[in-house]
Parts: C-alpha cells; structure tokens; sequence
C-alpha cells in the first residue's frame, strides 16, 4: 500500500478531513502555494480549497502570507504540528481519563462477575489488561495461550511488572513460570484448557479457552474469588516447585501418595 495513502488513513484516524490531509500533504511537497495552485496539485476543487486552506490555519498547520495582492499558504513544519497535537490530544486524554476514573472508583464495592465469551474476545481483553499491568501478573496458562500474549508480557516485563505462575506447555519463554509436572495427565483428566489469571490484584479472569469461539471466561475485581485464584495458583506453584526439588525416588513416593489422595478425594 502506498506510504501516503497509509499516512493519510492515520490522518483520518487523528479527526482530519480527507481534503485536510491532502492539502497539507501536497503543501509539504511543493510550497508555497496560491489557491488555485493548490487545488490543481491536490486535487481538492476550487470551490472547497479556500475551506479547507481556513481549517488548516484554524489548527495551526498552515500559515497564510500576503505577497503583491496575492495570498500565499505555507506548511507548518511537521515537527512543530506533531508536538502541538500531542500536546493537545495529551490534555484530551487526561481529562477524560480523569473524569472516567473517577466515575469507576466511585463505586467502591465491584463484586460483579462478567461473562466474556469467544476466544478471539478473551485473548483481547487479556492483552488490554496485560498492556495496563503496573505491578504483578500471576498466571496458570496452556502454551497455546500464552504464545498470543509474548508481546504485552514482554513490554510488562520492561515496564518492571513481576510475572509469576504455572505453565502447561514445552517451550517455557519465562523463567518465573514453572512448567506443570503432570500436564499428560491433566489434559487426560479434564479434557480442556483452564486458565486463571490475576492482574494486579485488581483483576481475575477464569474459565475454559480451548473451546474456540464457545469458550467462555469469568471476569471479576471481586476479592474472594481473586483469594481464592491467587490460592489455586500458589498451591499449584508449591506442589510442582517441591517436586521438582526430589530426588527420584523421593519423587516416586511422592507422586504415589499424591494419586493416593487425588483418588481418595475425587472418588
């Protein structure tokens, strides 16, 4: 796709009108320009450009000069535009990011439980929740799952969150995620793909992912059910932890009594 089509599309995105980016993209190549000269090498007609050209002036990314009773129109420099329109759009942000907040926390008890249906929703609200980490994530994950989610976890990683948990899979990536010893076993038994992710204390979300589009999770900020994830997560963790510390025979004996009670309790 053609870079200026692509830049114009951002541009687009920004609030700009489709004869706004190109009136000052075609400034920015050629200037500095009359009306009518303008028109013809943007294309935009004669009867908008003097429109478009006071738009322009009006967010300060284009100057109007008088040269011998003629007007002619200069580009601001793009990088004087950008710092103007991050500034702006900076303001924006906080703003409405204040207000918003402070309508979200003015409830104080949150103990809804949200259903998220469709993997591909999941996946995407997961990376939503990882992108706005600021402290820890602890997680129980299939490797099937946790691959869609490199990116998010690594930049929270950089940030300096604490990743921690069990992992399902082969191809461990994180150090603080401690494989699963019995993840033949467990796929046999339970036939689904679990997952339970806490974020920051703040954030639990549970269920089945290996459903495609019928998985179905819960999301909450309730803090019983995040104690009680954080509990299933952690036994988890020092279960695993302390057999992997065995020698082999210790380990046999171990794995025999923990069937034991596995049997015990399920039957």
């Amino acid at each position: 796709m053609d870079t200026s089509l692509i830049v114009m599309d951002d541009m687009k995105r920004l609030g700009f009108s489709e004869y706004e980016c190109k009136a000052y993209l075609a400034l920015l190549a050629e200037f500095p320009l009359n009306g009518y000269a303008l028109s013809k090498l943007s294309g935009i007609p004669r009867s908008r450009i003097y429109e478009v050209l006071k738009n322009l002036m009006a967010k300060e990314m284009v100057l109007e000069q008088e040269e011998e009773k003629n007007k002619l129109y200069y580009p601001v420099e793009p990088e004087t535009f950008i710092n103007t329109l991050k500034a702006s759009y900076k303001k924006v942000f906080s703003n409405v990011s204040d207000h918003t907040t402070r309508l979200y926390k003015a409830k104080k008890k949150d103990d809804r439980l949200v259903v998220i249906r469709g993997r591909k929703h999941i996946i995407g609200f997961l990376k939503q929740l990882i992108g706005g980490a600021e402290k820890r994530i602890a997680m129980s994950v299939w490797e099937e799952e946790l691959t869609e989610l490199y990116p998010e976890l690594d930049q929270a990683l950089e940030r300096g969150v604490c990743l921690r948990g069990i992992y399902f899979g082969s191809n461990n990536r994180y150090k603080d995620l401690v494989p699963h010893r019995r993840m033949d076993r467990y796929l046999a038994e339970k036939k689904e793909r679990f997952m339970s992710i806490i974020i920051d204390s703040t954030h639990t979300i549970s269920g089945i992912v290996s459903r495609g589009e019928q998985s179905k999770v819960t999301w909450t900020r309730d803090q019983g059910f995040m104690e009680i994830s954080e509990d299933y997560i952690s036994h988890d963790l020092l279960v695993n932890l302390y057999s992997a510390s065995l020698d082999k025979d210790a380990v046999d004996g171990f794995e025999a009594f923990a069937d034991r009670v596995h049997d015990h309790y399920f039957h």
